[in-house]
């Protein structure tokens, strides 16, 4: 069975729809959301209520820092990410701050174990960017494979048997095999606001069956979501992000 995970749709409706359809489209028929669903887009309403259906119809989700900070405010946030959520709030009704509100901070399955950032004290929203960082995520947990996004930009480390940890950017639509006497830790990437110089949205999909994560791209309307993002006055970069995926 695929399983589609997704991660930092951040607002993105045209990137979530078109992620959505394609993963359907696909065989997906199940999915994980990995956090930070409001912040730097024009949609936030509408991407919360789709998670919520979603969540009903036997979807997980967890929360993001984006999400939390709707709530707790944006402390420790740089000033775009900032005034951005502070656009955000007043768009979003009680039940949708609500839901963004109760939302937990990881999910385990098995093995496997979804989280918005680091497994390293989730609430605190560490970077895995490096090897050191991969480190303390893979000795926080004992799950053969941990899945995360955080970052936008997508990147698979694995540890080995001997205590060797390793670090590689995946190739785009090829079936990487999370063999079982390796832990893998998978870092998503971005629906709705991807930062590796692809404005394609990428999700992962996980076969759970055979244990194997491909990483999938998809072009979606960004021109539509740009304009949106000017539009509604917030800060202009988040546009030139989603035209330049950077």
């Amino acid at each position: 069975m695929w399983v589609g995970l997704f991660s930092d749709i951040h607002a993105n409706r045209e990137a979530l729809e078109a992620s959505l359809d394609y993963a359907r489209g696909s065989g997906i028929s199940r999915f994980i959301f990995l956090g930070d669903y409001v912040g730097y887009g024009a949609d936030p309403g509408f991407v919360v209520d789709t998670l919520m259906r979603e969540v009903e119809h036997g979807a997980v989700a967890i929360q993001g820092n984006h999400d939390a900070a709707i709530v707790s405010g944006t402390g420790g946030m740089n000033s775009i990410a900032a005034e951005a959520i502070e656009w955000t709030r007043p768009k979003l009704d009680a039940t949708q701050r609500e839901f963004l509100t109760q939302l937990p901070l990881a999910f385990e399955d098995g093995n496997r174990l979804f989280v918005h950032a680091s497994a390293h004290a989730p609430e605190r929203w560490e970077y895995v960017t490096n090897v050191s960082a991969a480190s303390r995520s893979f000795m926080a947990t004992r799950a053969q494979a941990t899945f995360c996004g955080h970052v936008h930009v997508p990147e698979l480390f694995h540890l080995s048997p001997t205590g060797k940890i390793s670090g590689f950017e995946p190739v785009q639509a090829v079936e990487i095999p999370l063999l079982s006497q390796r832990r893998w830790l998978a870092v998503i990437g971005a629906v709705g606001q991807p930062r590796d110089y692809n404005p394609a949205a990428c999700y992962g999909a996980l076969d759970v069956d055979r244990n194997v994560l491909v990483y999938v791209r998809v072009p979606y309307d960004s021109e539509t979501a740009a304009r949106k993002v000017r539009d509604a006055g917030l800060p202009e970069i988040l546009s030139y992000r989603l035209i330049e995926g950077a």
